[in-house]
Parts: C-alpha cells; structure tokens; sequence
C-alpha cells in the first residue's frame, strides 16, 4: 500500500474512531437520562468496537518498530498486551451489566421510550456511516477486516436497542431493555473470552497450532536427516510464528548442511506458515531423541 494510500487509510480511521467515540458518549449519556441499560451495554460495545479500531491502526505501526539490543524480538507485543488489557476490562464490564440487568428483571423501572429510540437511531446512523467508510479498506488488511466486521456487529446491537425501544415505547414493555442489555453483554463476553485466551496463549509462549508429528514426518523425508528432535515453537504475536529444533544429519560438509536447512525451511514456511526457523545441525550428539525435550525427574 502506498504512502498516500495509508494516509488516506488513516483519515479514515480517525473520522471511524471519532464517530463510534461520539456514539459511545450519547448512549452514555442517553442510558443515564433514560434508565435504558439497554444503551449503556451498546456503549460499552461501541467502546470495544473504537478499541479494535485504534488497535488495528497501530498495529502495522508497532510492528515496524525496530529491534534493539534490550528488545531483540522488537515490540510486536505491545498489541498484545493491549488487546488482553483491553478485552480483561470489557469481560468485567460486561459481567456487572449482566448483573445489573437480572436486577432489572427482578424489579423494572419506568424508562424513556423517545429518548432511548432517539438515542439508538443516532447510534444506528453513525454505525452505518462508519461501516460504509472501512468497505473499501476491509479488502486489502486483516487487520481492517476485523473491525470491519465488529462494526457491522455492532450496527446489529444498535438494531436491536432501537428495536426494544420501540417496543416500550408502543406497548410499555420494559422488560425488553434488560433482555436486550443480556444478549449484547453475553455477546461482547463471548468475544472478550476468545480474545483473551489467544492472548494468554501469546503472552505463557503456548505453541502455535502446527501438527508437529507431520512436521517430523515430512522433515524426516528430507535427504540426510537420520532424525528431528528438541522442537521448541511459539508465537511472538497473532501472526510471527517462530520454530526451532536440532536436525540430526548424515556426516557431512558444512555447506551441505545449509542445502539440508533451505530444503527445510521452505517446508515450514511454505507449508505451515511458520515465519522464522532457527535450526541446530547434529551428529549424533543428543542423547534423547524425542521431538519434545524429555527431562529427567
């Protein structure tokens, strides 16, 4: 993507950014005045929505960063992080709004129809308008996509709002603002759960979800390698998939080792998507020769 292309990426991230802001303070606002909890839980899914925006925004801009001596892997982390932060703080949010909306069905309250489908509407329009300005930039990132798509969630939340006030308004059916208010936080719990357990898995070095008997099968293939052990795999961030293992090979000169690695890495990350291989040549040398490192108790 060219410089201006970013550029113009970024201007419309910002107005997006602005707008899901502005809709996150009016339903705010609207909630309080109106008694709808229905509106303080799309608020609280809005917020979610701006932060996966602000988060994809940056995150080329993070990734670029470079290396130094005190961070060698660089700071693609830092998204990361972010992202745990984040979603940890909208799981709490999420679990008092469902604990304030039982209260609701427990005991209903007297809530302002015309201010919560006035409220809503503005919600919806905004939400349509961010949608529309992310379209054409949803097909040329992931990163894009992804909130992309949490908009367009979003802009069905807002239908749902607007819907339950409608129906308080024609027939006084307030128990519809506690159910709408269930169904959006059990939602954003939902999605804040997923995010949060990829994170935790990031953050504790869990390992990607490659088929390593397969690995070691079709590396095993490879001419000259007698045997494929003490295979270490993690993620630095979503997508940095990194692999290491100590290769054990024919006697050999070094310079066909390096053809043995070639023929190697272009398996992983050709066909298993693994970014960056770091390979230790053997003869014979471990005493163990199990993929995973076997300790002794």
């Amino acid at each position: 993507m060219s410089g201006h292309s970013q550029a113009y990426t970024g201007k419309r991230i910002f107005w997006v950014v602005l707008l899901n802001a502005f809709i996150t303070v009016a339903e705010v606002v609207g909630g309080i005045l109106s008694g709808s909890l229905a509106l303080l839980s799309d608020a609280v899914h809005n917020l979610s929505d701006t932060a996966a925006v602000v988060l994809a925004y940056i995150a080329n801009k993070i990734a670029g960063k470079a290396k130094d001596a005190k961070r060698t892997y660089g700071y693609k982390r830092a998204e990361i992080l972010a992202a745990f932060i984040n979603s940890a703080v909208l799981l709490a949010i999420s679990l008092v709004l469902l604990f304030e909306a039982y209260k609701r069905l427990r005991a209903p309250e007297v809530i302002d129809g015309t201010l919560m489908i006035a409220v809503a509407l503005i919600g919806l329009l905004a939400d349509l308008l961010s949608v529309f300005l992310l379209q054409k930039d949803a097909h040329k990132s992931l990163n894009i996509k992804a909130s992309y798509l949490h908009l367009i969630s979003d802009t069905i939340s807002s239908v749902g709002v607007l819907a339950g006030g409608i129906a308080i308004k024609l027939w006084e059916i307030v128990w519809v603002d506690p159910l709408v208010t269930i169904l959006i936080a059990l939602y954003v719990a939902k999605e804040t759960i997923e995010v949060i357990k990829k994170t935790i898995n990031i953050l504790m070095q869990s390992a990607p979800p490659l088929d390593f008997a397969a690995i070691q099968a079709e590396l095993m293939k490879v001419e000259k390698v007698k045997n494929i052990h003490h295979v270490h795999s993690w993620m630095v961030d979503e997508k940095t998939i990194h692999f290491e293992a100590h290769i054990d090979l024919d006697d050999m000169l070094l310079s066909e080792v390096e053809k043995v690695y070639d023929r190697i890495e272009a398996i992983l990350k050709g066909r298993y998507g693994i970014s960056h291989v770091t390979l230790q040549a053997e003869v014979d040398r471990c005493c163990d020769k199990y993929i995973f490192e076997v300790k002794e108790e």
